[in-house]
C-alpha cells in the first residue's frame, strides 16, 4: 500500500468538519509527509447541498445521503463529525462492517454504545478511533493508552468542559452574575443547543465515562451510576467566599478507584480548589485533565478543549493513526485494562469536605436548628459565617464541614430542604483535594 491514495470521507459537515477539511486541504503536502501516504478528500455527507459553508467543497464531493460513503468501495476512512447517539450509532455500525476504519469526535455515542462499537470494529477486523471525544486539542486518550500504559490510575480528574469554564471564570473576574454572563455565552455560540449538556454537566459526564473505561476498562453510565451536577445553583457569595480562601471554583469531573475494596466513584459537580492546584487557575475555555498513576505518579495535561481548531487537530490525528493501520500496524485496542474486583461505590464509602450555603430567615435559634440537623447525620461544622442578604428577612448561612460522606450529606440536605427555617434547597460544593 506504499502508493496508495487514501480516501477520506465525511459525514457531517459542522465546525468541526469544516476545521478537519480546511487543514487536509491546506497543509496537504505537509500532512502527506507527516503521515507516510497521500490522502484524497473524496466526499462529504451534509443535510443540506446548497448551505453555505466556511470550506469550498466542489459539489460532485457533496452528498446528501451517508450511504454513499459507506457503500462507495474507493472510500477508506469515514469520519464520523454528525453528533447525536441515534443516526450516528447506526451510521457507524454500517460503516465498520462495510470494512471502514471511523475515525469520532463522537463522546455521547461513545459514552452510551462505546461497548457495541468496539466489539464490532472487532469482529469486523477494523479500527474506529476517538482521541477527539475527550478534551478537544489534549491528547489525553494517546496518554491513557499509550504513555502512561504502565500505570493503574486511582483518580482522574479535571476541567472537561470549556463553556462552563468560560462562564465560571467571567463571574469571578467580573464580578458577574451567573445569568449575565450565561447571556453573553449564548450570544458567542459557545452554548450548546440544548445548553443542559453543557450547564449541567452531562458533556462533561460523557467524557469522563470514556476516559473511565479507558482506565479502568469499565463502562459507567452517567445517568445510572453517576453523581452528575452542573453550575447553574452559583452565587457570587459562592465566588467570594471562595476567593477570600484562596480558592476558585471550577465544574470537575473525575473517576476515584479505591484499590483496596475495587470500588469506583465518578461524578461531575461544581467544587472548590485551592489557588495551589494547577487545575484550579485554568481558566477561559481551556480544559484540563490530571491523572494519577502508580508508578509516575501526578501529570497535568492542558490545552484548549473546544472549538474548531483544537479538535479539528485532534480528529487529524486520528486520521493519521487510521492511515498507519491501513498501512499494517496494528491498531491498539480500545482499552488495555481488564476490569478486575470493580463495582460502582456507595454514597457510604465516599467521603469529602462540603460547603453548603442555605438561604434562612435572619432570627435566632435558625443557627442552632440547622446545625443540630448536621450533627444529627454525624457532620461537623468546620467554619460557619453569616452574610447578608439582599432581602429584608433573610440571611446567607454559609457552612464548610469536616470530612464526611455523600450519603450523609444527601440525608442533611434532603431533612434541610422540609425544614421551615430553611428556604429553598441547600447549595453545596465539595472541597476538592488533590492529594
Amino acid at each position: 500500500m506504499q502508493n496508495k491514495t487514501f480516501k477520506i470521507g465525511f459525514i457531517g459537515m459542522g465546525t468541526v468538519a469544516q476545521g478537519v477539511w480546511k487543514h487536509l486541504e491546506k497543509s496537504f503536502e505537509t500532512m502527506t509527509a507527516r503521515f507516510g501516504a497521500k490522502y484524497e478528500l473524496a466526499k462529504a455527507c451534509v443535510r443540506y447541498i446548497s448551505k453555505k459553508r466556511g470550506v469550498d467543497i466542489p459539489l460532485e464531493k457533496l452528498t446528501e445521503n451517508p450511504y454513499d460513503i459507506i457503500n462507495d468501495p474507493s472510500i477508506d476512512i469515514v469520519c464520523e463529525l454528525m453528533g447525536g447517539t441515534t443516526d450516528a450509532f447506526d451510521i457507524t455500525i454500517s460503516a465498520l462492517k462495510a470494512g471502514k476504519v471511523v475515525v469520532s469526535a463522537n463522546k455521547a455515542v461513545i459514552c452510551k454504545r462505546g461497548a457495541e462499537i468496539f466489539e464490532t470494529a472487532q469482529s469486523n477486523n477494523g479500527a474506529y478511533f476517538f482521541e477527539a471525544s475527550v478534551a478537544g486539542g489534549i491528547p489525553v486518550i494517546k496518554v491513557l493508552r499509550e504513555g502512561l500504559v504502565a500505570n493503574r490510575f486511582s483518580k482522574i480528574y479535571g476541567i472537561l468542559n470549556g463553556t462552563c469554564n468560560y462562564i465560571l471564570t467571567r463571574m469571578e473576574r467580573e464580578n458577574a452574575s451567573y445569568d449575565s454572563v450565561i447571556a453573553d455565552a449564548r450570544r458567542l455560540g459557545y452554548v450548546e443547543a440544548d445548553e443542559s449538556l453543557d450547564i449541567d454537566g452531562w458533556d462533561a459526564a460523557h467524557k469522563i465515562s470514556i476516559l473511565a473505561y479507558l482506565a479502568h476498562g469499565v463502562w459507567i453510565d452517567p445517568s445510572k451510576d453517576m453523581l452528575v451536577s452542573g453550575i447553574r445553583g452559583i452565587r457570587l457569595e459562592d465566588m467570594v467566599w471562595a476567593k477570600e480562601f484562596d480558592c476558585r471554583i471550577k465544574l470537575i469531573a473525575s473517576v476515584r478507584k479505591n484499590e483496596e475494596t475495587g470500588a469506583l466513584f465518578a461524578a461531575v459537580y461544581p467544587a472548590i480548589l485551592p489557588l495551589t492546584d494547577v487545575v484550579a487557575n485554568v481558566n477561559e475555555v481551556y480544559n484540563a485533565v490530571s491523572l494519577t498513576g502508580d508508578v509516575v505518579g501526578r501529570t497535568v495535561h492542558i490545552g484548549r478543549g473546544a472549538g474548531q481548531d483544537a479538535t479539528a487537530s485532534a480528529v487529524i490525528a486520528d486520521i493519521a493513526d487510521a492511515i498507519a493501520y491501513l498501512q499494517g500496524k496494528p491498531a491498539r485496542p480500545a482499552s488495555n485494562v481488564v476490569a478486575e474486583k470493580s463495582r460502582m461505590a456507595t454514597l457510604e464509602e465516599v467521603s469529602d469536605e462540603f460547603y453548603l450555603r442555605m438561604e434562612v430567615p435572619d432570627r435566632s435559634g435558625v443557627l442552632a436548628s440547622v446545625a443540630s440537623d448536621l450533627a444529627g447525620e454525624g457532620i461537623s461544622v468546620e467554619l460557619l459565617q453569616q452574610r447578608k442578604h439582599e432581602t429584608e428577612g433573610k440571611a446567607w448561612l454559609l457552612f464548610t464541614t469536616h470530612k464526611t460522606t455523600e450519603a450523609a450529606i444527601k440525608r442533611a440536605c434532603e431533612k434541610l430542604k422540609k425544614a421551615d427555617y430553611v428556604f429553598d434547597e441547600p447549595f453545596v460544593l465539595r472541597i476538592w483535594k488533590s492529594e
